[in-house]
């Protein structure tokens, strides 16, 4: 098969309650704007932030289509009909930069072996900054994503990521449901060792933006963040 002329283009969205021309450039913007078919993980939440990109066209005109748990790749071919056919594609994430730490990463996979282009464009990325600002090792890092809920085994897979930033002197990035931040915060300060770094890196792009790295040590001498509902990261780095 011959490459179509459409292409699947990544289009980033805001972290936060942030006007568009915080956290994403003109052009980006402009070509998101050009888009009429879009792939999405939640279409009422998508509809708010095209809005906030200010698109031109009535959303309700727009095909909005929303990337299911489960699917497979002829499912997902449907998505990418659009493309097939030779027009533009947008997919979004809920936060941030599609396809990082985000299942439209299977999307992606499916429009390269489809042979579609695939077209990221400049956006803001949670993990990214926060590993920027926090004065980390940003040479080796791992995002980890969720850790288990359960009291026990949530302090077992801290000191497991805490012991292989030890080894591998590598940043362990790891994030929570913002009403469990809190609770996350006091097991990192209960488990992890005093040398060890940690980062917190709150509410990125907002008005309500925080971002404090300090050692353990230095952290339980410290006043208790605010983190209750606020969208966060952690990261720390073993001393």
């Amino acid at each position: 098969m011959t490459g179509p002329s459409g292409s699947l283009v990544l289009v980033p969205v805001s972290l936060g309650d942030t006007p568009w021309t915080r956290f994403l450039p003109a052009d980006a913007r402009l070509l998101a704007a050009t888009l009429r078919h879009f792939v999405v993980e939640n279409a009422k939440t998508a509809r708010a932030e095209l809005k906030r990109l200010e698109h031109p066209a009535p959303l309700r005109e727009l095909d909005i289509r929303v990337l299911p748990e489960q699917i497979d790749d002829a499912a997902l071919d449907t998505l990418l009909e659009p493309a097939l056919a030779g027009e533009d594609v947008g997919l979004m994430s809920e936060a941030g930069c599609p396809a990082v730490a985000d299942p439209g990463a299977r999307l992606v996979a499916r429009a390269h072996a489809r042979q579609i282009p695939v077209r990221p464009l400049v956006g803001p990325s949670s993990i990214l900054l926060a590993l920027m600002a926090s004065g980390l090792n940003g040479q080796s890092f791992a995002f980890n994503g969720y850790l288990p809920v359960a009291d026990a085994e949530r302090d077992q897979r801290i000191r497991e990521l805490e012991d292989e930033s030890r080894r591998q002197r590598r940043t362990q990035i790891f994030i929570e449901t913002p009403y469990r931040n809190e609770r996350l915060h006091d097991a990192l300060l209960a488990v992890c060792r005093p040398a060890t770094r940690l980062c917190i890196a709150r509410s990125l792009t907002t008005d309500d933006e925080w971002i404090r790295s300090l050692s353990i040590a230095d952290w339980r001498r410290a006043r208790k963040p605010d983190l209750a509902r606020r969208p966060a990261l952690f990261l720390i780095l073993a001393g």
